[in-house]
């Protein structure tokens, strides 16, 4: 590990509104996190488990902050589900963050967009340090992350300078409208933001079992990371696109 490196605890292998959906289009409703169905992992014996919890000085949690930007709410329906998966992983716990908006609330207001839930903080480049690992979620916007999240990198500078995230994991999720909107350049054009700041990339890879083999019904994610369709907005995240988001927490 590179310094201020973070780890993850060793396992034992065994109608809502498009994020990027035009701004004419009208905002949807928010809704709790869906269980996960029986059948979308792998079985047990071959799933990921956790053998041992991670230990760390008092008895402290490892923190995977989930660091996102959602205009609309898709992002941030997967990324509190993927809280779910981090949270569900013995020693470790999962933060949500919002990156601070750049578009002035005029222009929001002009695009429909809901207000921002208060309970979810906004996160400042120098606390982004104190991370053990980051989970970014973003939409995209032609095919790579949305302005706002690239602003957010934009101002970690100091942390490069003194390489304060050199050696700790990340990985992505994101949100595109549709099967060809970016589900994987969206990820894959991000990494580039990991490179430089010498962070591990950690894809979710076909760890997901079953369920990334499914063809019966619409999914989003990808080896990249968890993802949803929101088509033209009326999509609502489907169960197994929640339930890969969860799956990514824990893996």
């Amino acid at each position: 590990m590179g310094k201020g490196g973070g780890c993850v605890p060793s396992k034992k292998k065994a109608p809502q509104v498009a994020d990027d959906a035009p701004t004419d289009a009208t905002a949807g409703s928010r809704e709790a996190p869906i269980s996960a169905p029986e059948d979308t992992h792998a079985d047990d014996t071959d799933a990921p488990t956790q053998e041992a919890a991670a230990s760390l000085p008092g008895g402290a949690k490892l923190k995977i902050f989930i660091v996102f930007y959602s205009m609309y709410g898709h992002v941030e329906r997967l990324a509190r589900r993927l809280k779910r998966g981090v949270d569900g992983v013995e020693g470790v716990e999962g933060v949500l963050y919002r990156v601070p908006e750049t578009l002035p609330i005029e222009v929001l207001d002009q695009m429909r967009a809901p207000p921002k839930d208060d309970e979810v903080p906004e996160i400042t480049a120098a606390e982004l340090a104190a991370a053990d690992g980051v989970l970014f979620g973003f939409p995209t916007r032609y095919g790579s992350m949305a302005a706002q999240m690239k602003a957010f990198f934009d101002s970690t500078g100091q942390l490069w300078k003194e390489q304060k995230l050199a050696g700790k994991p990340a990985g992505f999720f994101v949100s595109t409208g549709t099967q060809g909107g970016g589900q994987e350049t969206t990820a894959w054009t991000a990494i580039t933001q990991l490179a430089h700041h010498g962070m591990l990339f950690v894809p979710v890879g076909y760890t997901f079992g079953p369920g990334m083999f499914k063809l019966d019904s619409i999914r989003g994610g990808s080896p990249y990371g968890a993802g949803v369709f929101a088509g033209d907005g009326t999509r609502e995240p489907s169960e197994i696109e929640l339930a890969l988001a969860e799956h990514q927490g824990k893996n």
